[in-house]
């Protein structure tokens, strides 16, 4: 008895892997649809979402094909992330339960039925089903230019053959890729805030109308203005709202960066005032600048130079958050300050300076949230340099 269990349990996962690979053939009455999902309420749903929909009543399928998933609890997520090193995933869902998900989120969801042809629609299927299989559900994951939504794109042109016509760039009011991304997050958020520390000044340039398609909404909206080139026709033929819902975090401005990063600069100021009337200095405000601004500064350069992400590059943030910071700490806890330190703040000042001016003439835009930040540190270095040069010289 336990053999034929035995052999029916085989048989089972033999026939279970023969139907998942079996090509399934779409009817003329087939339609092919995108699917955005707006943003949730958490930094990683901040951007909303994109999937394929394949609908064929004649086959009875509903089916829902999307990447960008993930898996937190795999082994090395977060080193991998952090060295640009991740991989996304594809997979499928039943129609009914996916937007379900979505829905109980409070996240609007907008179809748009694509134009395409029979051979098209099946040419994309049979692309998916390929895609879905274990040894190609992989693939690099980078957020400006191969995500859920650029996928989505690039699958796109592939089963057309290149026959999709983006709208013209007049048409389009282009933004560059820190523009878009604030306009999902805003500056004042930590999201936010953290953001505009890590990416460098390569994301400070226009992004064409394909770039801009990184972010769902954008994909939605060019598609929504595009034509197939042999055709003319229009390659949305029609768009529905499937949910209007829209789940906006309440923002608490107590803990916003700026409250925050104003409270600390305040402080910062207060103290050195204080210290200026009395004659003294308050070592542990000096300890704290130097450990705060040496510590940033190393991992914007380990952004920098000891990843593969591509937006890290050129981060002029470093200006300010020097990481040369961190070695000076004994420096800044003696009662007094050598020549040569003087020196050093004179340069660190010139270098808040260099970044202010990076952020006036448009090489890089850095948080507002940091401007606090830029007056307090560079009265603190100001201030010892006079407190040192009456007292120790």
């Amino acid at each position: 008895m336990s053999s034929v269990i035995k052999y029916l349990f085989i048989f089972c996962i033999v026939l279970t892997t023969v139907c998942s690979n079996a090509q399934i053939k779409l009817s003329e009455k087939s339609e092919v649809s995108l699917l955005t999902m707006g943003p949730g309420i958490t930094l990683n749903d901040s951007f909303g979402h994109s999937a394929f929909r394949i609908y064929d009543v004649e086959q009875n399928i509903d089916i829902i094909f999307d990447y960008g998933r993930y898996n937190f609890n795999k082994d090395g997520f977060y080193l991998n992330f952090i060295k640009g090193k991740l991989d996304y995933e594809i997979d499928w869902s039943y129609y009914r339960s996916y937007i379900e998900y979505y829905k109980n989120q409070g996240r609007s969801i907008h179809e748009q039925t694509l134009n395409l042809s029979l051979i098209e629609k099946q040419d994309l299927l049979n692309k998916l089903q390929e895609n879905i299989k274990p040894a190609n559900k992989n693939y690099l994951y980078d957020f400006f230019y191969n995500n859920c939504s650029t996928k989505i794109k690039d699958d796109l042109f592939y089963i057309t053959k290149n026959n999709i016509s983006f709208p013209e760039d007049d048409n389009i009011n282009l933004l560059t890729f820190r523009e878009l991304i604030r306009s999902h997050v805003p500056e004042n958020s930590w999201g936010g805030f953290g953001i505009d520390l890590a990416l460098g000044s390569v994301i400070d340039i226009n992004a064409t109308i394909e770039e801009h398609t990184f972010l769902p909404i954008y994909l939605q909206k060019i598609l929504d203005g595009s034509k197939l080139k042999l055709s003319s026709k229009k390659l949305v033929k029609k768009s529905i709202i499937l949910s209007a819902n829209k789940k906006k975090q309440k923002s608490i401005f107590l803990i916003t960066p700026l409250f925050i990063l104003g409270l600390f600069s305040i402080l910062i100021i207060i103290t050195t005032y204080n210290d200026w009337k009395l004659n003294k200095r308050k070592l542990y405000i000096d300890c704290l600048i130097f450990f705060a601004t040496g510590t940033i500064g190393i991992l914007i350069l380990f952004l920098w130079f000891l990843t593969d992400h591509r937006a890290t590059a050129f981060n002029y943030n470093f200006l300010w958050a020097f990481a040369f910071n961190i070695l000076f700490i004994p420096t800044v806890l003696r009662p007094k300050l050598k020549k040569k330190f003087i020196s050093y703040l004179k340069f660190l000042i010139i270098l808040i300076f260099l970044a202010i001016l990076h952020w006036i003439t448009g090489v890089q835009s850095f948080n507002y949230c940091l401007i606090p930040i830029f007056i307090a540190i560079a009265i603190r270095y100001s201030f010892l340099i006079y407190f040192s040069k009456k007292n120790n010289f």
